[in-house]
């Protein structure tokens, strides 16, 4: 079965308030729960296709909410992004955000009751490791009593060491904008501690990741970035001991934030030891440059990486109509001998959303897009949650503004998701025609790219090459190819033009080769509406097919 992964974060999808303020607290707006993922709401993702979730930011994280109550130090709030604050400025490595939790002194209790909800419903669940960088006010309440705090035993006297977890600068942090905010002083680090965004300067910018500090993992990046990983650095070991912790409760993945900004020496040495006891749990890594692909993966030993540098840019600009479809053929060729190691998306928190208005407008427009990334070939995919209900990302949250994004950063509720959810109901009675609509294609393109053998286990041929030169072929707005697993074949050619067109698709002997298929007439099926047709497949004429606008044709034969 295909790998289907379901990005949902457990702050926006379990909130109902329909009256969220800019910048509104966690009293004003609500938060959702960890609680409101229910076994009905597990269920109704699963149908889709779906084989893990990732639920994202589960740890605890700095926040502007005081929760000292349950024994959690207050985070300066200059430091903050946001009023709920950042997923990925991480407070304690080694506990659940209190925000998530119907009752916070039980969110461990919590926690532990989603995943076992998760496994009951046939699902995998996968939480988010963050390597790179700590909150501000890191300090950790549930560490293990043989484990030392983050810095604990470091010399600020050294900028740099290996027994040191952070990197120290020569002068107090002055960041160039308010480190006041509303506390009754300002925020005071001295010596200065290097930030997220490998920025070794006391002067961040807000552009800067300045709510974070990086962790040191025994590279010297005022000497030439010379590498220290011999004896073994002390942040390597905490690091291992964070990810055995959460290994051990049951969870069945790990998605590494800004994986490539740690050495690769580390996960060569990390994985196999967390693998060696938990030999089923997978590494996703979140990585941009493609010239490290193949050494995080061969080396690094991660089971999946980010493909967004290639097929997600590129689908993007082909979505956009500024390159050609002929230009996808590129997209897995560079990455063919390791395409099975290549994870899919067109959205996930980072990204804008398809039907904002910063991008495609409306998510029906996405759906070639969503054929080609979802059935190419046998890497698993990747939903954003709202993303198949058409979100558009337009609210302006308060931290986050209006960006065409769904708010990390911010308390807020996400209407086609409150839509959907319907108080726990699920029924699709409160979501929109067109919601509903766009959610049963992403439901039957998802089922159909992990139910059909072909799509999830078989061979892919990419057709292009024999019809980027035909006159009856427009290989600047269609994209076609085919699967084939035994005597099952689809021939699937995708419309990213905002007209219907008839396309006279050219089959090469050679695709009859390789994918065993005998020339003649065929009965197909088109699996998205259940037509029945004739296809004469064979290479002494074209095939013609009629391809919907912003959709396409996924011919079963």
């Amino acid at each position: 079965m295909r790998t289907i992964i379901y990005q949902l974060l457990p702050r926006l999808f379990g909130n109902s308030n329909a009256h969220c303020i800019p910048n509104g607290s966690i009293k004003e707006n609500g938060c959702g729960k960890m609680n409101a993922i229910t076994i009905k709401a597990l269920e109704e993702i699963k149908k889709m296709g779906v084989s893990h979730i990732w639920y994202t930011g589960l740890l605890e994280h700095a926040t502007q909410t005081d929760y000292t109550t349950y024994g959690i130090s207050l985070d300066h709030p200059a430091m903050v992004k946001g009023c709920a604050g950042s997923p990925y400025a991480i407070k304690d490595y080694y506990d659940i955000d209190p925000d998530l939790a119907s009752v916070p002194d039980r969110r461990f209790k919590e926690f532990q009751n989603l995943i076992a909800r998760t496994h009951r419903v046939g699902l995998k669940a996968i939480i988010d490791f963050i390597p790179n960088h700590v909150a501000r006010e890191y300090h950790s309440d549930n560490t293990p009593p043989e484990q030392t705090q983050f810095g604990a035993n470091d010399n600020p006297a050294l900028t740099f060491s290996t027994a040191n977890n952070f990197y120290y600068l020569t002068a107090p942090l002055q960041c160039q904008f308010d480190m006041q905010g509303s506390s009754d002083k300002p925020y005071q680090e001295i010596p200065a501690k290097a930030t997220g965004n490998d920025c070794f300067t006391p002067n961040p910018t807000r552009n800067d990741w300045y709510e974070t500090i990086k962790l040191n993992y025994g590279i010297n990046y005022s000497n030439n970035r010379s590498t220290h990983f011999d004896p073994i650095p002390d942040t390597w070991f905490k690091m291992k001991d964070i990810l055995l912790f959460w290994a051990s409760l049951d969870i069945d993945g790990f998605r590494c934030d800004m994986a490539e900004m740690v050495p690769c020496e580390f996960w060569s040495w990390v994985i196999p030891i967390i693998k060696s006891q938990y030999p089923d749990i997978i590494f996703i890594a979140e990585i941009y440059s493609p010239h490290s692909y193949r050494r995080y993966i061969h080396e690094g030993h991660f089971d999946y990486l980010y493909d967004k540098v290639g097929l997600y840019d590129t689908l993007r600009q082909v979505s956009c109509g500024s390159m050609p479809a002929s230009a996808i053929t590129g997209c897995w060729q560079a990455i063919d001998d390791i395409r099975q190691h290549m994870l899919n998306f067109l959205e996930n928190h980072d990204e804008q959303r398809i039907a904002s208005d910063f991008f495609m407008g409306d998510g029906i427009k996405a759906l070639p897009a969503l054929i080609v990334s979802s059935c190419i070939n046998t890497q698993p995919f990747m939903l954003y949650c709202g993303q198949e209900l058409g979100e558009r990302g337009m609210d302006e949250e308060g931290y986050s503004g209006l960006d065409g994004r769904t708010t990390i950063f911010d308390y807020w509720s996400v209407k086609t998701i409150r839509e959907w959810r319907h108080n726990g109901l699920f029924d699709g009675k409160n979501l929109s025609e067109s919601s509903r609509k766009l959610q049963n294609i992403y439901r039957s393109i998802l089922t159909l790219s992990t139910g059909e053998k072909a799509l999830s286990q078989g061979l892919f041929f990419d057709l292009m090459y024999v019809n980027n030169d035909t006159p009856q072929f427009n290989p600047y707005k269609t994209y076609t190819f085919m699967r084939s697993f035994q005597k099952e074949h689809f021939l699937i050619a995708v419309n990213f033009d905002c007209k219907e067109v008839v396309q006279s698709i050219n089959i090469p002997q050679h695709a009859f080769d390789i994918l065993e298929i005998k020339q003649g007439t065929y009965q197909a099926t088109e699996m998205l509406s259940g037509r029945k047709t004739t296809l004469n497949i064979c290479t002494y004429a074209p095939c013609q097919v009629c391809i919907p606008a912003y959709s396409g044709v996924m011919l079963k034969f």
